[in-house]
């Protein structure tokens, strides 16, 4: 796979500390997430920013932007389906379940130094808008859903149910970042499809897991999160020979 052509933008760390804080004082700010979510969001974006460069903090500021703004759109019906995030923002399991695997990627390319862990980790970003993202409008845009593994008839909000509006919000999300990531010189344009595709990949596996195994209480919805943003990584791992 051939490297970016533009440089990754690597900062002092004190630099990145600085950054990091008021990100997350930010976000806390915007209720974007709780206060024990803000500590673990500054921990991932600390690691992402300082083993991926610049690149890889605007990629997270943009997966924050997107998954905001998803879940603030028609939060009143949320509420009234029992659906809505907490008004405090997500917490720091959410947040690890969410981005902590992206947080790997970059703090394995930082110590290896090969690109396909920046392919991966831009391949766990995607998913996770994508699933974030897919969820949130799905769940304002009708009052039914679709499992996906029967396709029977749901209440939106249902674990595993699926909507066209949602899902296709989620692809969006998923180019969006994957696109992002070209920009932001951490892929180059012909490898963006492998975490555009892993990412809409790891938000099926996501809704395949919480139509079968969180539907039964076997695991919880932010294990779900995280083998969802781990499906991603692995499509990139199998894949990588194509790179």
């Amino acid at each position: 796979m051939a490297a970016p052509s533009i440089p990754q933008g690597f900062h002092p760390l004190w630099l990145v500390a600085l950054v990091t804080l008021l990100f997350s004082s930010l976000a806390r700010v915007l209720r974007g997430v709780s206060p024990t979510g803000a500590v673990a969001g500054g921990v991932v974006c600390f690691v992402i920013y300082g083993c991926s460069g610049l690149g890889g903090f605007l990629l997270l500021v943009l997966l924050f932007i997107l998954t905001w703004g998803a879940t603030r759109i028609g939060y009143q019906r949320k509420m009234r389906l029992g659906t809505a995030e907490k008004k405090e923002g997500r917490t720091a399991s959410q947040v690890l379940a969410n981005v902590g695997v992206a947080a790997l990627c970059a703090a394995a390319y930082r110590w290896r130094g090969s690109d396909v862990y920046l392919v991966a980790m831009c391949a766990a970003l995607a998913e996770a808008a994508a699933d974030t993202v897919s969820s949130e409008i799905g769940q304002t845009s009708s009052g039914a859903a679709w499992l996906i593994t029967n396709w029977r008839k749901v209440p939106a909000g249902t674990n595993g149910g699926i909507t066209l509006a949602g899902t296709v919000a989620g692809i969006v999300a998923a180019l969006l970042v994957t696109m992002g990531g070209n920009f932001a010189g951490l892929i180059s344009l012909e490898t963006s499809i492998f975490p555009f595709i892993a990412g809409c990949l790891g938000m099926i596996c996501d809704s395949y897991l919480g139509a079968t195994l969180e539907s039964r209480r076997v695991l919880s919805n932010n294990i779900v999160n995280f083998l969802g943003t781990l499906t991603a990584v692995l499509v990139i791992a199998i894949s990588q020979v194509r790179l």
